[in-house]
């Protein structure tokens, strides 16, 4: 008998540890997929274009993708030279540029997220409300890690 502080545990791992071993299941099973999807993209190229729901700065889109902004200069050259981009200057201040997406980015954009969408429903079996009451707490999760980061006590 556990007592009610204790965690509850299933196969010897706590919750927390297969929450995450889940996730990352998941996240690998269709990030791997992704380049099936429109193998004319890379992997960084793919993830761009569905984060870029509207026109968004690099640096905005690079804390989007949770990455620097210099990583993604690259791939933004690759979709603009493609064609699915371009580079505006952004209205509210005239020195910085936004990324936007073109006609046929666009439509690369939406082929993404509904493949993308029925890679997530396969992977995960989930149906549709057990998916909404996911999406929302992973966006909380996401908040949460984009507010406060790793705790200094547990770097190294």
């Amino acid at each position: 008998m556990m007592a009610d502080d204790e965690p509850f545990v299933l196969d010897g791992l706590s919750p927390e540890i297969q929450a995450m071993m889940g996730v990352y299941a998941l996240y690998w099973k269709v990030d791997e997929s992704i380049d099936a999807i429109r193998p004319d993209l890379t992997r960084q190229e793919s993830h761009m274009l569905i984060k870029l729901d509207r026109p968004k700065r690099m640096g905005v889109l690079a804390c989007d993708m949770m990455m620097a902004p210099s990583s993604l200069t690259a791939s933004a050259d690759a979709l603009e030279q493609a064609g699915h981009i371009t580079r505006q200057r952004d209205p509210e201040d005239r020195r910085a540029w936004l990324l936007v997406l073109t006609e046929q980015g666009e439509a690369a954009r939406n082929d993404l997220v509904t493949k993308a969408g029925e890679l997530f429903r396969h992977a995960s079996g989930l149906n549709t409300q057990e998916t909404e009451v996911f999406a929302e707490l992973a966006r909380k999760i996401r908040d949460n890690i984009l507010k406060t980061g790793i705790p200094e006590g547990l770097k190294k």
